[in-house]
């Protein structure tokens, strides 16, 4: 049986040891994650999944799960700072196609609720190709079909969209 005041160091890590870990815990854990990102669940079972790859628990399993948990958190935090910062030197950079005389008009809230309401395929190949600039050839190694099949999914979600935001497609020169 596992207890606060058991040396744990040198048991395997099993389901018995992560369980009253995940019991005892895992709450306070969780809110000790919350000072340093916004996904404290995530980093709790990614320590926890950490330890239960270890072959033998740490010397202070406890103080060991904590200080794992920090640094994902820490870590977590600095990838989403980097993130935010992408997207918005990709929003910045914006494709031609948003550089319609209509694309001023077309408010963000509403652009954003015509993106999420396309079916899943659509919007993947849609954000893919448009924020991360990905090839046709890569988001169909990425959704697993053809770069035919991109495309052909890239042009209807773009027709979905023009249609919903009132844009047209923009004349080439």
């Amino acid at each position: 049986m596992v207890s606060e005041n058991d040396s744990n160091a040198n048991r395997p890590v099993g389901p018995e040891l992560l369980g009253w870990l995940l019991d005892r815990h895992a709450a306070a854990l969780e809110l000790y994650a919350r000072q340093f990102c916004d996904c404290a669940e995530d980093v709790v079972q990614e320590a926890l999944i950490q330890l239960a790859g270890q072959p033998r628990a740490p010397e202070g399993a406890v103080a060991w799960l904590y200080r794992a948990v920090r640094n994902k958190a820490i870590s977590a935090s600095r990838s989403a700072r980097r993130r935010k910062r992408r997207e918005a030197q990709a929003a910045a950079r914006k494709p031609a196609w948003f550089d319609s005389p209509a694309a001023d008009a077309i408010d963000a809230q509403v652009a954003t609720a015509a993106l999420e309401a396309l079916p899943d395929e659509g919007r993947e190949v849609v954000v893919a190709r448009v924020w991360d600039g990905l090839s046709f050839e890569q988001i169909g190694q990425l959704t697993g079909t053809s770069d035919s099949t991109a495309h052909r999914r890239y042009q209807a979600a773009l027709a979905v969209l023009r249609e919903k935001l009132g844009v047209s497609c923009p004349k080439k020169n």
